[in-house]
């Protein structure tokens, strides 16, 4: 399975700035890390000022991440900045999809799987049958968007009906030109992109918009690696496909974002659609999944008491982070470290909004 590209940190923060600053600094309540900026007079020059370095812990081990490369990039920013304050501790973040993340989770041979979408009824099972508790815990908000080529003048919004059309399994050998889609399209050839099937992106959106995970046409061009969807998209003119909105922010120049109609008129994926969910049915949390035995280590609960702390990278790397209201029950519930899913079997589409309102108990 191919990896993905680590993702510059500063890159993503100028290209999101530009696109969603002012309603990103609305969303979120995190606090940022105090910086002493140097003064300077003229009348009596000073010596420039930096922040002290952090203190160096005593904690050490291995944290080991696996799981879903949407959340990954979350992950590995909270582990860097992690790491200068706890040089002792190892946090390797690999990327083999959602479903492969639960597999080795739920095992019991990683400590937290990245999800980007809810763990599933059988992959739960398979972690009792281990004995591997788990807390879920919601880190982001998420907007999967469509994306055409940049020369794809026609489609600027997609009702989900049309994704259906294009993406249901009816369509595989049959729909193959845009104007299929809709009759005052051009007759352009579709060559379609996606994530691989052990992908929650793949999994959430196949059941938001044809009614059930992993039903899906065939004659398309999977990957795991997200650069590899945006190079084929690129590669032609009537090139479409579908990742987070994190991945679009990156590679907004050279792919245009299609508005979805979820029955409301067209919305385009922007932070304050997202998180109310007006960006339906395309919106949907983040989680990471945590073995309550990992937790009881110190080093563990060290490093997702800092997740929440360090929250910000959710917007550096371009994500929406969680409704302020909700943020107290997670972390009662990581508290607590109250076991069990809460987002289990919610249906796709359901607003995060919602989503995040119900009592994590």
């Amino acid at each position: 399975m191919m990896s993905k590209k680590n993702i510059n940190r500063n890159v993503l923060t100028f290209v999101a700035g530009v696109t969603l600053a002012a309603t990103l600094a609305s969303c979120s309540g995190s606090d940022t890390k105090p910086t002493t900026s140097a003064t300077t007079s003229a009348a009596t020059p000073t010596t420039a000022m930096t922040a002290p370095a952090p203190v160096a812990s005593n904690l050490s081990g291995n944290i080991t991440i696996d799981g879903s490369s949407t959340v990954a990039p979350i992950s590995k920013a909270v582990a860097e900045d992690f790491a200068k304050a706890n040089p002792g501790v190892k946090v390797p973040v690999g990327t083999s999809g959602t479903g492969g993340g639960f597999k080795k989770f739920c095992a019991g041979d990683i400590d937290i799987s990245n999800a980007s979408r809810p763990i599933k009824k059988a992959e739960a099972e398979d972690c009792k049958k281990n004995g591997v508790e788990f807390v879920e815990l919601p880190v982001a908000v998420d907007g999967l968007t469509v994306v055409v080529n940049k020369e794809n003048t026609w489609a600027k919004c997609l009702t989900v009906p049309e994704l259906k059309t294009i993406w249901g399994p009816d369509a595989d050998g049959k729909i193959t030109s845009w104007d299929q889609v809709r009759p005052d399209f051009p007759k352009e050839p579709l060559a379609l992109f996606a994530p691989g099937a052990d992908s929650g992106t793949f999994d959430y959106f196949t059941e938001a918009v044809n009614g059930k995970s992993k039903v899906i046409r065939k004659d398309f061009q999977p990957s795991e690696d997200d650069n590899i969807i945006v190079k084929g998209v690129q590669g032609g003119k009537g090139g479409l496909g579908f990742f987070g909105v994190a991945y679009f922010e990156e590679n907004a120049k050279k792919l245009t974002a299609v508005e979805i109609d979820g029955g409301k008129g067209c919305v385009a994926p922007t932070a304050e659609t997202i998180n109310s969910g007006k960006y339906s049915p395309l919106s949907r949390p983040l989680f990471i999944y945590v073995s309550k035995k990992s937790l009881a280590r110190p080093e563990v609960k060290a490093f997702v008491d800092f997740y929440y702390k360090d929250i910000k990278v959710v917007k550096e790397v371009g994500y929406v982070p969680l409704p302020s209201d909700a943020v107290p029950k997670i972390m009662d519930r990581l508290a607590k470290a109250t076991t069990g899913s809460t987002f289990m079997d919610a249906p796709a589409g359901v607003s995060v909004a919602e989503l995040m309102a119900k009592d994590l108990k």
